[in-house]
């Protein structure tokens, strides 16, 4: 690969720049603010090398771990954190949070839809598998977007009734055809919540969101947000893990959830892998600011060329996702695979469509990533089926990540 790209496309290139270079500018602002937040913390906390120790076996004491949760909470505005390497997923971490703002009798509200595909077995969608919430006869309840935002008045009228213990806000748009919310409209939907139930629990799927404002939904309103350390938190450098911040009995609630009642949060050796996760949540403001501007450049890149590219304006960058409707297949694959090839690792590799499990259509992957689905590098995927739409998200650094979507449009480009 020698990143030979066409005249047009440089030209098209550096038109795409200047565009974005209000955007450049305020996601700078914001990256900064939350670096300064981060580094604030660590200087709070006196963080030392001795942190970054491992421990073995049951990994009582240890120093770098907990430490690190501490920060988390400062960084996060909430009272208790858990940041561990033993959640397999953000859906795993989700799910534990979940558990620990509802029992059995009682009954959670989605005021964003439904869940996705990773969670619905959690919530009993599926049937009593063995651990879901219709095994422990926790009801699931949801109040559909609206326009592809939250449906102001019903879920004034649903988060009222007596039975609802607890309330779940997906921040991210996900896979999903709606809108990321920002961090006002979680606030609203908090104080919504908090006038017409009191006593619920608030809950945010905060996966894709993180350090993309100066604020989390912890700051507003929320007892409890959840998510990856492969996306942006974990900074690109975490192997692993998932974490949960929040309201400390919640938390704690979790960790029983995650270990055993008794033993929370108390156990967990961190096998050398502490150093990561404290270099990658410092790096994170900085790099969750690269895949913005990545996001930001390919937008309006792809924008030039014609194509129906989102979010855009005031919506633009409340996540690190973002669609292209390329309303041909061929266009599709085209694009993946020149994300592909524009990777640091497996760019020799073709993207193929294949059957994925638990989708009902083709399904075409791109990502050549140092750890194995992180988000926060560039990726790219999308259903074979119309408007052939691409999810896009991440980038570790804005050359590389401009470098991919250089590489993915000559792609397209050349397919014409």
């Amino acid at each position: 690969m020698s990143f030979d790209f066409s005249p047009r496309l440089w030209e098209l290139a550096r038109e795409a720049e200047a565009r974005a270079a209000l955007r450049f500018s305020a996601i700078d602002e914001v990256s900064f603010a939350n670096t300064q937040k981060v580094m604030t913390a660590f200087a709070d906390h006196r963080v030392s090398d001795t942190y970054f120790n491992g421990t073995t076996g049951y990994g009582y004491d240890d120093q770098g771990r907990d430490r690190l949760e501490e920060i988390y909470a400062e960084v996060f505005g909430c009272e208790a954190a858990l940041v561990r390497t033993g959640f397999v997923n953000g859906s795993h971490a989700i799910a534990c949070g979940m558990f620990a703002c509802v029992s059995t009798g009682e009954t959670m509200l989605s005021v964003t839809g439904n869940v996705y595909d990773t969670l619905q077995t959690v919530t009993g969608q599926r049937g009593a598998l063995g651990g879901t919430f219709a095994d422990y006869h926790i009801g699931f309840e949801t109040v559909d977007m609206k326009d592809g935002l939250p449906d102001w008045d019903e879920i004034e009228r649903r988060a009222a009734a007596p039975h609802i213990r607890a309330v779940y806000i997906q921040r991210s748009r996900g896979y999903a055809i709606r809108h990321t919310l920002s961090i006002d409209e979680i606030e609203r939907i908090c104080q919504i919540v908090r006038r017409v139930n009191p006593g619920a629990v608030i809950l945010v799927d905060n996966c894709y969101g993180e350090f993309c404002d100066t604020r989390e939904p912890t700051q507003v309103g929320a007892d409890l947000i959840c998510g990856s350390l492969i996306k942006n938190p974990g900074g690109g450098l975490a192997p692993m893990g998932g974490y949960i911040a929040g309201r400390r009995d919640l938390v704690e609630r979790a960790a029983f959830r995650l270990t055993l009642p008794g033993i929370g949060a108390e156990c967990g050796a961190t096998l050398g892998v502490n150093r990561s996760l404290y270099q990658g949540f410092f790096m994170a403001p900085h790099t969750t600011a690269q895949a913005l501007k990545t996001a930001a450049f390919c937008t309006e890149l792809l924008s030039l060329l014609g194509y129906d590219v989102t979010p855009r304006g005031e919506r633009a960058g409340l996540d690190i996702i973002h669609t292209v409707n390329f309303g041909a297949p061929e266009k599709l694959l085209a694009f993946c695979r020149g994300i592909q090839a524009g990777s640091p690792v497996d760019a020799f590799v073709t993207p193929e469509a294949w059957d994925m499990p638990g989708y009902d259509d083709q399904v075409v992957m791109a990502a050549g990533a140092f750890v194995q689905g992180a988000s926060i590098e560039l990726s790219c995927d999308g259903p074979m089926r119309p408007p052939y739409t691409a999810f896009i998200q991440g980038g570790l650094t804005y050359e590389s990540g401009k470098l991919g979507i250089l590489t993915a449009v000559q792609s397209l480009l050349d397919d014409q």
